[in-house]
């Protein structure tokens, strides 16, 4: 069974999200945002403040970062029209990607 950990309107920092990942046993979940990320991050559409949409893009840079090293799966969930659940889901750890806070920051 996986643990969840998630809110109605989660707020998830970058280094929330790699701490995360670096304790999550694979299968869990987390969701970083709930809304509809690319509306959510764009200045000239977005209903957040410029901080709240700064730190929302460096969460969801992090989290495409931690795919792309095999660290997590992204997945949306649709929660109603507009309107998404943006989860990363834990993978199996090897040796390879063993922790998330050296890999992001050799790959900066």
């Amino acid at each position: 069974m996986s643990r969840r950990l998630s809110s109605a309107n989660p707020v998830v920092s970058e280094i929330t999200l790699m701490a995360w990942v670096d304790v999550a046993e694979p299968g869990d979940r987390l969701a970083y945002h709930t809304g509809f990320l690319v509306v959510d991050t764009t200045a000239n559409v977005s209903t957040l403040a410029k901080s709240e949409r700064e730190g929302l893009r460096a969460t969801a840079d992090a989290a495409y970062r931690l795919a792309e090293l095999g660290r997590v799966h992204l997945v949306q969930e649709r929660l109603g029209q507009d309107r998404f659940a943006y989860l990363v889901i834990a993978r199996p750890q090897t040796s390879r990607n063993a922790n998330a806070l050296t890999q992001l920051a050799a790959a900066a």
